[in-house]
């Protein structure tokens, strides 16, 4: 059953109207709750449920601001209801009613979770409106508490997370500018699976990683960690290419345990006294390099990713010559795979090179800023997956 009162008489325009769900088997006491919620002058909408299992569907179909609970119902009574009201709807405010002789009844149904109770038959309409406004307030007031609680342990695992993932990038004398971003696939998440690093080697060469553990959550974002960190300790230990990519996978085969884990990523090689680049490509796409004149993709040699067939190592470098002033740019997949704005079409590197040949490139940081906001725009929240981005500029005024 339902009532709706949209005004009454002289309550102010802007006082809410209280989505109310009554759960009472009493056909006389639901009545009787009916009019003293008329008598209170709330603006309400009013659901009548007889039973838990009619108000789980109520509650299923429509979101309520205030729950009315009796504690005596076929399928459930006492504290129980209360629990399990608090689980059906655990941001809704519940007012328990209790019997005048149930003395302990209330005060064991707050402890239950409830935000206050009722005794039957003492309760009027004054007294009505007041528990419902203050249980609907300190309600709201809690779930705001704990959504700015879980914002910040998020903020905290996100930072924790990226100083595993995001290192600052360990340059010495090199005169290469590194630019790098890390989102978040969907809003409020954590950071994932993605890695990048990037160091100088005591030779002078930079050593650059890019790279995406599959899966999402704690367990990618961990193996993402621990590739990253083996990563800059075998390249400063001096190990390189296909012996470094082959230890990756040993660590990766040994640290995934039963989990069906695997890792594409880029290792780069940056020579600026030969003007070269030196690639490797478990399982990743191709860098980018910028020019004066444009963006284009480079061609490479494709090897397998990491953890696939442990041991196969197949993973052929492919050597580019490098303009005198240019960038190279690597990325997860989370750049491309989102839609490009149609219905079910996919942005992919057709559409992304478009977006950063048009898209002003003066500043590096502002660039990708531009272009990331431009891809998430198309996308339109539809495809949520980490974002992670790596640009190594040289030779740029």
């Amino acid at each position: 059953m339902t009532s709706t009162l949209p005004h009454v008489g002289a309550v102010a325009a802007n006082e809410p109207v209280y989505r109310v769900l009554l759960i009472e088997d009493d056909a006389a006491d639901a009545l009787l709750v009916e009019e003293l919620l008329h008598d209170t002058e709330l603006r309400f909408e009013l659901t009548t449920s007889t039973s838990l299992a009619e108000a789980r569907s109520q509650l299923a179909a429509r979101a309520v601001d205030c729950i009315l609970l009796d504690l005596h119902l076929p399928d459930v009574s006492g504290t129980d209801a209360v629990t399990t009201v608090r689980a059906m709807a655990p941001h809704t405010a519940v007012i328990v009613l209790t019997g005048m002789s149930e003395k302990q009844a209330g005060s064991e149904a707050m402890a239950a979770g409830a935000q206050d109770y009722l005794v039957k038959g003492k309760v009027e309409a004054d007294l009505l409106r007041r528990t419902v406004r203050y249980a609907v307030y300190r309600s709201r007031t809690e779930r705001a508490t704990a959504e700015a609680q879980s914002a910040r342990l998020r903020a905290q695992e996100n930072a924790r997370l990226e100083r595993g993932l995001l290192p600052q990038p360990l340059l010495d004398t090199s005169t290469v500018t590194v630019t790098t971003r890390y989102l978040p696939g969907a809003e409020k998440a954590l950071l994932g699976g993605d890695f990048l690093d990037v160091v100088e080697a005591d030779d002078g060469l930079v050593h650059a990683v890019v790279g995406d553990v599959s899966g999402h959550g704690p367990d990618a974002a961990a193996l993402g960690v621990c590739l990253r960190i083996a990563w800059r300790s075998l390249v400063l230990a001096g190990h390189h290419g296909t012996e470094l990519l082959h230890l990756m996978e040993r660590l990766l085969v040994a640290e995934r345990g039963n989990q069906p884990l695997f890792a594409t990523c880029t290792l780069l090689t940056l020579d600026q006294k030969a003007a070269t680049a030196t690639l490797y490509l478990a399982g990743h796409h191709e860098p980018l390099l910028t020019t004066a004149e444009e963006t284009v993709e480079v061609p490479s040699e494709h090897g397998i990713a990491l953890g696939i067939v442990p041991g196969h190592r197949d993973w052929p470098a492919t050597v580019i010559s490098l303009p005198d002033s240019g960038a190279l740019t690597l990325y997860t997949d989370g750049l491309t795979e989102g839609h490009n704005g149609e219905a079910n079409g996919r942005l992919g590197i057709e559409g992304l090179l478009p977006l950063i040949n048009t898209t002003p490139s003066e500043d590096p940081a502002v660039h990708l800023d531009s272009l990331i906001r431009q891809t998430r725009a198309l996308n339109a929240g539809r495809h949520t997956d980490d974002l992670a981005v790596l640009r190594l500029g040289w030779g740029l005024h």
